[in-house]
């Protein structure tokens, strides 16, 4: 297939009803904002800055952070039922360190092995969690000066009405970086089949394959599985 083409025209978009996210912190409720404006409206940094009344170094920042907010803790945080086992898992994490990555411990696999083989009883988003704050996540820097065979691909979240009952789905938003035109396609979870689908929708929606797609918030669908 050849690269799209970057002319104005129909992209398909699920219309469905934001998630009202209540949390108290309107500094987050910004971010999220500028995000879906820039990802999956397809305005332009200057056009948020301005209908938003951010600075643009304020938009860049927002658009290309996917982390969670940072926080200092201010005090160390109690894991009672994981507690006996750091030292054991701190072990194996550090073991990893001198195995090929495809070798090395995962999350899930680190959980199935306290469980079998040593009693564990709390749950596995306790380990994971663990094991994400000892694995620190690389910076990821996403260039905002784009060539026009360049793509990229984020994951949202929305509310809507299906059968008469609202329910929350996944978006998997595909976006031309150079023409900004988006493509958004509604799942009802992130999995690496609904990966895949979104960018096969994608690209006969749009005509072609990009030569490049840089990925944002997708740690789940993007990681290789054994």
């Amino acid at each position: 297939m050849h690269p799209p083409q970057e002319d104005s025209g129909y992209a398909r978009v699920v219309q469905c009803q934001s998630s009202d996210r209540r949390s108290g912190v309107h500094t987050v409720d910004q971010r999220e904002q500028i995000r879906r404006a820039y990802f999956i409206e397809g305005k332009s940094i200057r056009q948020i800055a301005r209908e938003r009344h951010h600075d643009r170094r304020t938009v860049r920042k927002a658009v290309s952070d996917a982390g969670p907010p940072r926080y200092t803790m201010r005090g160390p945080r109690s894991r009672f039922v994981l507690g006996p086992f750091l030292a054991l898992v701190d072990h194996w994490l550090e073991e990893d360190q001198q195995r090929p990555p495809k070798q090395r411990h995962t999350a899930r696999r680190i959980y199935q092995r306290l469980v079998t083989e040593f009693g564990f009883q709390g749950g596995e988003s306790t380990v994971r969690q663990y094991v994400r704050e000892q694995r620190p996540r690389p910076e990821v820097m996403i260039p905002l000066d784009h060539d026009p065979s360049e793509a990229q691909v984020d994951w949202g979240e929305a509310h809507v009405y299906l059968d008469g009952r609202q329910t929350r789905v996944q978006l998997f938003c595909f976006r031309l970086c150079y023409s900004q035109r988006p493509f958004v396609m509604a799942f009802l979870r992130q999995s690496q089949e609904a990966f895949f689908a979104g960018h096969v929708a994608a690209c006969e929606e749009l005509g072609g394959v990009p030569r490049r797609i840089t990925y944002d918030n997708c740690p789940a669908t993007c990681e290789s599985t054994h």
